[in-house]
C-alpha cells in the first residue's frame, strides 16, 4: 500500500522560514508529478506548487520568490522551502503525488495527511 508522510510544520514568527517534507512509501513502480497544497481556516484548498518528474517547477503567484519546491526523486521525497513567511501563509498543508503502485496499469493521486504551518508573533 502506498502512504505519503509529511513532516516538518510548526509555528513560526513572521519572515521567518519552515522547510516541509513529503515521502512516499510502499509499493511504488513510478512517481510522476508532486505537489503541496493547502487550506487556511474558512478557505477552501488551494494549489501551492508542483513539481513534474523532470523537475519543472510552478508556482501560485502568492508564494513566487519565497517559497521553492524541489523533489528527490532517489528518497520518493518532495520538499517545500518556506521563506519570508507571513501571517496568511498560515494553514494545513498537504502534499500529493501521481503515483502508479507497482503490479498497476494506472496512475492514482495519493494525498499526505496534512502538516499544520502557523506564522504568527
Amino acid at each position: 500500500q502506498v502512504q505519503l508522510v509529511e513532516s516538518g510544520g510548526g509555528l513560526v514568527q513572521p519572515g521567518g522560514s519552515l522547510r516541509l517534507s513529503c515521502t512516499a512509501s510502499g509499493s511504488i513502480f513510478s512517481i510522476n508529478g508532486m505537489g503541496w497544497y493547502r487550506r487556511a481556516p474558512g478557505k477552501q484548498r488551494e494549489l501551492v506548487a508542483t513539481i513534474t518528474s523532470g523537475g519543472t517547477p510552478n508556482y501560485a503567484d502568492s508564494v513566487k520568490g519565497r517559497f521553492t519546491i524541489s523533489r528527490d526523486n532517489a528518497k520518493n521525497t518532495v520538499y517545500l522551502q518556506m521563506n519570508n513567511l507571513k501571517p496568511e501563509d498560515t494553514a494545513v498543508y498537504y502534499c500529493n503525488a501521481d503515483i502508479r503502485p507497482s503490479g498497476s496499469y494506472y496512475v492514482l493521486r495519493y494525498w499526505g495527511q496534512g502538516t499544520q504551518v502557523t506564522v504568527s508573533s
